[in-house]
């Protein structure tokens, strides 16, 4: 990589860095991710940079940062209907999940989306209050078992225990709406 390439990268690091994780670190759950996101765009910056000039430094990494931050809650997103749809998985499944994941946003797939998470929501306030925190926290808050524990010392085992009947309520009351929208 030739110098002038080398000092702009470390020149916008100096320049961008702090306001740029403190961009991300508003919009992810934890310190590990914004980091990763964050290096993420550093990498990025570093590959487009030799091929060629970034004309408006602070929108092109505030624009790729906010593209990996959804791609990561997108990921994580995808995650949870498997989880939600694990015993099931076949073409339908995945015909489901491709409607609910779909980027180009049409009146029929904003509505089903719309849809499955007011449903969603709905089923969770149906679950006693300790599994749907923990059923929250760790699909939607993206938060580890540890980190639960930790925070609030109720035993791994028993987040576990609690998030897996949630899920299994979710399942059973999710499961007509998932008949209807493959079916659809």
């Amino acid at each position: 990589m030739p110098k002038d390439h080398n000092s702009y990268i470390v020149d916008t690091i100096k320049a961008y860095g702090k306001s740029l994780m403190g961009f991300i670190r508003k919009q992810v759950s934890n310190e590990a991710d914004a980091e990763d996101i964050l290096q993420d765009v550093w990498y990025q910056l570093s590959n487009v940079i030799n091929a060629q000039p970034i004309e408006q430094t602070s929108a092109w990494l505030y624009r790729v940062a906010k593209n990996k931050i959804l791609d990561k809650h997108k990921k994580h997103r995808e995650s949870l209907l498997d989880d939600l749809y694990k015993e099931e998985v076949n073409e339908e499944t995945s015909d489901l999940i491709s409607i609910l994941m779909i980027e180009v946003t049409t009146p029929e797939t904003a509505y089903l989306r719309n849809l499955f998470w007011e449903q969603l929501f709905l089923a969770l306030d149906e679950l006693p209050i300790e599994q749907k925190q923990v059923f929250v926290w760790q699909e939607l808050e993206d938060q580890s078992f540890d980190e639960i524990s930790e925070k609030t010392g109720i035993k791994f085992n028993t987040l576990v225990s609690r998030k897996r009947y949630a899920v299994l309520h979710l399942r059973r009351r999710l499961k007509q709406l998932y008949t209807d929208i493959t079916e659809y």
